[in-house]
């Protein structure tokens, strides 16, 4: 009489194969949030400088360092207070979003790389000036954004 059925040697080696294919798959996912990410602190970085451009179409110039992207969401009380600023801002939300790390975009006015405007940046994903990979800072004068 055969029973039909598998061996123990049998089921190792399947849930070996599986493991190992887990394994493989997993390490190739698990490298993918980290892409996301910067790709999402790009697409902010542009989101931020079209709504400066707006600020500066509105009130003549830019914010100044000082007034910062705050200016995007709450009217200036320092510095040279814009006549024109926008009731209800210039973002879709009250509030200037954080990267996608939790940390705040650093915004300079006029900016370092970019002397005639403004930079606008984040420092990755260890919130620190430089750094190489995923610790690298990603800014509007990189390429990947516009900049002016």
């Amino acid at each position: 009489m055969s029973k039909k059925g598998f061996t123990l040697i049998e089921l190792l080696v399947v849930i070996v194969i599986l493991g190992i294919l887990a394994t493989y798959v997993g390490t190739r996912i698990m490298g993918k949030p980290e892409e996301a990410r910067r790709t999402q602190a790009r697409l902010q970085i542009q989101a931020l400088e079209n709504a400066l451009k707006m600020y500066k179409l509105d009130n003549g110039d830019y914010p100044s360092t000082e007034q910062g992207l705050g200016a995007l969401v709450e009217k200036p009380t320092v510095g040279n207070i814009p006549s024109h600023w926008r009731e209800g801002g210039y973002l879709d939300k009250p509030r200037v979003p954080k990267d996608p790390w939790g940390h705040d975009f650093v915004y300079l006015y006029p900016g370092y790389h970019n002397p005639n405007g403004f930079d606008l940046f984040s420092y990755g994903a260890d919130g620190e000036s430089g750094g190489e990979g995923k610790d690298s800072d990603i800014g509007n004068w990189d390429g990947s954004t516009e900049g002016q």
